[in-house]
């Protein structure tokens, strides 16, 4: 067996009505100043309504922080930071989206009175350090699996970069997972966060630092995902699939959060941080071209994910069964109404050549992936998901 460690969030608690438990949750790790952090759309459709009462009948005194902008930038996580230094908050909730949770991760460890570190100081990998307020997280989406990972993305509007702070300590306390959460979910907001959860499930089984425990993990994401997704897009109402899809972007978080993802997502973060395409869509418009270019690196496991989308593969050779895969894996974006082509989001053709080079030089994520990418090669993958 090849050496792998594994981390997650400590606690991790899954049902309906999960997010009642949050002012006993407080109460027990001795806190009585908690801010929420969330965005103006979660206020707007009053999703805090039923989980404030909770806070306050357990006497704890709550403000929320609701400026969470999609692809945060930093300015998002200092003023955030600053209401819960104000307030002397003594745990952080995030509750929201992946952005919500990424900044709430950011801000547990930056409103620390012991901290002296700064932003600029932790970007990178294992930067981050010393102590955090406790934090528990909340999704309200079911894709990003940030309640699970020890990973926090912001973007750099300036310089049109997203960048990465990947530390054990932004691991968070607890993660309430509750399907209830998402029935609110747009249905654009559905797919995109649900081929989300799919990519990384799909890159973490396809990563070179793939161990038994993040398999297991990441192919059961992709058959609750190959068999929610349509469902919960199709009826957002549908509780069944809410909670697969649920479960699934939890599986999928734990399994990216510790074999990592690879080159769909190295080359989605320069559309998201030129075009602003939504994180999830733009994994979705890669998926399938980056992994027909991975193939011939991992032919066998690409067959494994073709039976867990519900291919049926017997008979067939393992290439045969890995062409299947890439072609499902299209049809189940085309399903869920993902647009084909980055030209229907407005990217220039001309972009292409610097987009390829600016992937090829994200290290953090190139290194997980199966196949040696070099910046050509990445300008022929964008050129044939053009």
């Amino acid at each position: 067996m090849n050496p792998f460690s594994f981390a997650t969030t400590a606690q991790i608690l899954c049902e309906s009505g999960s997010a009642s438990q949050l002012g006993e949750l407080c109460k027990v790790r001795d806190a009585h100043r908690v801010l929420i952090v969330t965005d103006p759309g979660i206020t707007k459709i009053g999703l805090l309504s039923g989980v404030l009462p909770t806070l306050s009948s357990a006497g704890i005194a709550v403000e929320v922080f609701d400026q969470v902008e999609a692809d945060p930038p930093e300015s998002v996580v200092l003023a955030a930071v600053e209401q819960a230094k104000a307030m002397q908050a003594e745990l952080i909730i995030g509750f929201g989206g992946g952005s919500s949770m990424d900044v709430a991760k950011l801000v547990a460890l930056l409103a620390h009175p012991s901290c002296s570190q700064t932003l600029q100081d932790i970007y990178g990998v294992g930067n981050a350090r010393g102590q955090r307020l406790p934090l528990i997280q909340v999704p309200t989406t079911a894709g990003t699996g940030s309640e699970v990972t020890n990973v926090s993305i912001l973007s750099d509007k300036q310089a049109q970069l997203k960048k990465g702070i990947v530390s054990d300590y932004l691991l968070p306390d607890v993660a309430l997972v509750s399907p209830v959460m998402t029935l609110t979910c747009p249905r654009g907001v559905t797919a995109a966060s649900g081929v989300d959860a799919l990519v990384h499930a799909v890159e973490s089984y396809l990563s070179v630092n793939a161990s038994p425990i993040t398999d297991a993990l990441a192919i059961g994401a992709i058959k609750l995902i190959a068999r929610a997704l349509p469902k919960a897009y199709a009826n957002p109402a549908d509780l069944a699939a809410r909670e697969d899809m649920a479960t699934a972007s939890l599986m999928a978080g734990m399994a990216f959060g510790n074999a990592g993802v690879g080159a769909v997502h190295a080359l989605a973060y320069p559309l998201g941080g030129r075009f602003n395409i939504a994180h999830g869509v733009s994994n979705a418009l890669l998926l399938p071209y980056v992994m027909a270019w991975n193939k011939l690196a991992c032919v066998e496991r690409m067959a494994e994910i073709a039976t867990a989308l519900g291919v049926q593969t017997h008979g067939l050779s393992e290439k045969a069964a890995a062409d299947l895969a890439v072609e499902a894996m299209a049809e189940l974006c085309a399903s869920v109404d993902i647009p084909k082509g980055m030209r229907s989001f407005g990217v220039p053709e001309d972009a292409i050549p610097a987009m390829a080079e600016e992937a090829s030089r994200i290290d953090r994520l190139m290194r997980n992936n199966p196949r040696r990418l070099t910046a050509g090669d990445i300008e022929q993958i964008y050129r044939a998901a053009y």
